[in-house]
């Protein structure tokens, strides 16, 4: 199960309450360029549009082998592929406790790949430091 890509700001930004794993709709050559590591996932998240979930802002580069692509569009939007019960679990938990969906991490699980997202609350600017203050005295101490 390597990694391809991880959101490295995520658990920084946010409080992770629940881990979900998603397929995720590619082109084939999207799916060249991630396994080739030409993928980002920073400033990227996943939002609900009625039943269906959507990650928005991933960077997925072309795939320097396949020649020009005309219109393609790096950070367009991708389908996530998830189950029923998980969709409705999100949702409620959205809409209910005003969360975030985040994409923690891009991985392969034998020929698929996954991405790992992240049922999040925002941090407060003051609890930032305060994790920060709690990290610097472990590794001194």
């Amino acid at each position: 199960m390597p990694t391809l890509a991880t959101n490295s700001r995520a658990k920084f930004d946010y409080d992770i309450l629940k881990k979900f794993e998603a397929g995720i709709v590619l082109s084939g050559q999207e799916v060249k360029s991630v396994r080739a590591g030409n993928v980002s996932l920073k400033g990227a998240y996943a939002t609900l549009h009625g039943e269906e979930v959507f990650l928005l802002n991933a960077h997925i580069g072309p795939y320097k082998k396949a020649g020009a692509l005309l219109g393609y569009e790096p950070t367009r939007t991708r389908k996530l592929l998830l189950r029923r019960r998980e969709i409705k679990e999100l949702i409620g938990a959205i809409q209910s406790q005003g969360l975030t969906l985040i994409p923690m991490s891009l991985y392969t699980r034998g020929r698929r790949l996954k991405v790992e997202l992240g049922l999040a609350c925002g941090r407060k600017k003051y609890e930032k430091k305060e994790d920060k203050k709690h990290k610097i005295v472990h590794i001194k101490g």
